[in-house]
Order: structure tokens, then sequence, then C-alpha cells
């Protein structure tokens, strides 16, 4: 039997409000979504004036991050990006229906060592969705500090 630690909504919660205060404060109105480590969403939040396909984008990006264990955008960075033309997994994005994401802006969410979710976010260029996202991730390390959790605040992650 192994135990697991699940994300639960104050958290997921706790993450979108991180991510948008950031959004917020440069300017970008961004669409958050934290999902469980199956992919399916906890939370999903739209700024207003935010595009109307960020929800689905964000999701995607979520999705991918907590399944496939990365962060989005490491499978189309050169030269070992494995979605590049080419590379073991070039056409992947196609795969699910058409909701595995391979751009930036969707991140794993590791605490202890373990994927529990994923965060995605859509909306700004690369370089905002990143620094919202890791907003998120710190949210979280926060919240959870004080149990003793250790939360991953990084771009480029791999599980």
């Amino acid at each position: 039997m192994k135990q697991v630690f699940k994300l639960d909504l104050a958290e997921a919660r706790a993450m979108v409000a991180g991510a948008i205060t950031r959004a917020a404060a440069i300017g970008v109105p961004e669409t958050v979504c934290v999902c469980d480590e199956g992919g399916y969403p906890l939370v999903l939040e739209r700024m207003d004036g935010a595009r109307v396909t960020g929800p689905q984008i964000a999701w995607n990006k979520a999705f991918t991050a907590a399944c496939h264990r990365r962060s989005t955008h490491l499978f189309n960075t050169p030269p070992n990006g494995p979605a590049l033309p080419g590379n073991e997994a070039f056409g992947i994005q196609w795969s699910f229906e058409g909701r595995f994401a391979v751009f930036v802006g969707g991140f794993p969410i590791v605490v202890d060592g373990v994927v529990v979710g994923g965060i995605g976010l859509s909306g700004g260029t690369g370089e905002q969705d990143t620094a919202c996202g890791l907003a998120g991730l710190e949210a979280l390390r926060t919240l959870l500090a004080p149990a003793g959790h250790a939360v991953m605040v990084e771009a480029d992650i791999r599980r």
C-alpha cells in the first residue's frame, strides 16, 4: 500500500489566488486552472477581460503538466524537446483528443517530491504565464511550509 498526498480545494484556491494576484500586478488578464494528479480541474478561473479561449487552454496545460509530470514548454525546448520534429514524441500534441499542450504555461505541482497536480495559465506571453504560474506555486509553498511540506517552485520541472 502506498500513501499519497492529494490537493484539496483550499490549496487549489490559494494557488489560483496567488497567480491572479501576480497577473493583476503585471496587468495581464489570465485564466488559471489547477487540476489534480489525473488532470481533472479543481479550480478554473478567468479574469475579467481574459480571452474566452483561455479556460480550455489553461486546462490543457494543467492536464499535460500533471499527467506527464513536466513543465509543458520542455516538450519543445531545443535541441532535445521530445515533441520537436524528429524526436521521439513528435506529434504528441494531437494525443488525448488535442488536450496535450506542448508550449509554455503549464507546470506540475510537486509536493515532497511527488506530482500531485498541475497548474496551467493562458492569457499572457510565455514570460507572463510563467511568472503567474510560479506565483501560484509559491502560494502553495507558503501555505504548506508550516506543516513541513516542500513545494517545488521553478519553471523547468521534470519528474
